[in-house]
């Protein structure tokens, strides 16, 4: 599909310029360019704007920057991008909806259509690198909302295989956040992620005929060790909109009545934190649960033991065990426990 870029692209401003929104410039994915796009319109940086189209979409850019004088705010929602390799470039495809605010803000309207992103093969390229840009644009007014308005897929071929698409996603933010963990990139889909849908309906659902919603759990190996692995997560809604998992995890005061530590005097809780790393986990569909289960040494014997389970989409501490004495024995006591099948 090759995108006509409209006049009406350029008059879709996402908020008043100027607003106090954090400053977004990222190019790693087509839909994180174009919510950059928006992004610099919102802060009035139409220099900006103007630099992620390739093909530009006025003659001028004070043509384009005039073009957002009487926007008043304007809401958008990016869709799944498919994507075409043609070898030499690769095409994206991204549905976008959009809501445009005019004047005093009580007049608006909807628009829905799709942007065109190109990305010249990086390893062909010289010295003049040109990055991933719009190439062009089609958007049209829509007389319903946006998500009436939002094109399932912007690509001529059929629709993309959505599972696909969100797990690079997942993939993505993973090698842009856990830089840290060891796990080689070029094995990592193959060796080291795990991906599960999880399927649940809200507290206060009618019965067992109202719709379910789902999240995208993905699994990733971090750090391996003598006994134990860590992996870390990133949870996908039904929308491919990804975030980093934290879990929350006792902070303990443990007291012993020994030098060996063998044996223990109390164990308080007194605080929590959030841990990115979970140690010898897995996630459970039939529970909606992740445990975890920590050696703090080769044998075993002393160690802790955590449950959280996915409610309403959000996953929450219920069980939390410690075995905190190193006497040779598997003696875990309940630090914590909420916990309740959904």
């Amino acid at each position: 599909m090759r995108c006509a870029l409209f006049a009406i692209a350029m008059t879709a401003a996402i908020s008043p310029a100027g607003a106090a929104e954090p400053y977004l410039d990222d190019r790693s994915t087509p839909e994180a360019l174009i919510k950059s796009l928006y992004n610099a319109v919102s802060r009035g940086e139409y220099a900006r704007a103007w630099s992620y189209f390739g093909k530009k979409p006025v003659q001028s850019f004070e043509a384009y920057a005039e073009g957002y004088a009487d926007t008043a705010s304007v809401r958008v929602i990016v869709g799944i991008a498919s994507e075409h390799d043609a070898g030499d470039t690769i095409h994206y495809y991204v549905p976008v909806a959009i809501e445009a605010s005019t004047g005093d803000g009580s007049n608006y309207q909807v628009y829905g259509g799709c942007y065109e992103l190109t990305l010249a093969n990086p390893q062909l390229q010289g010295e003049d690198f040109t990055p991933l840009q719009i190439a062009g644009a089609s958007l049209s007014p829509s007389s319903g909302g946006m998500q009436h308005a939002l094109p399932d897929t912007c690509d001529d071929i059929g629709a993309p295989d959505r599972s696909v698409l969100y797990e690079r996603r997942a993939v993505a933010l993973f090698h842009q956040v856990f830089g840290y963990c060891e796990v080689p990139p070029d094995t990592l889909m193959e060796d080291a992620l795990t991906t599960h849908v999880a399927r649940f309906r809200y507290t206060g659902a009618a019965g067992p005929e109202d719709a379910e919603d789902e999240r995208h759990i993905y699994q990733f190996l971090c750090n391996r060790g003598a006994y134990n692995e860590s992996h870390v997560y990133i949870m996908g809604d039904e929308h491919g909109e990804m975030k980093v998992l934290g879990f929350a995890t006792p902070e303990l005061d443990i007291r012993y009545e020994d030098a060996e530590h063998a044996k223990v005097e109390s164990v308080d809780v007194i605080g929590y934190r959030a841990e990115t790393e979970l140690v010898n986990s897995f996630f459970d569909p039939n529970t909606l649960t992740i445990a975890s289960h920590a050696r703090w040494r080769g044998v075993g014997d002393a160690s802790s033991t955590g449950l959280w389970l996915l409610r309403d989409g959000e996953f929450t501490l219920v069980r939390y065990e410690v075995d905190a004495s190193y006497d040779g024995e598997i003696n875990p006591e309940t630090v914590l426990d909420y916990y309740s099948a959904p």
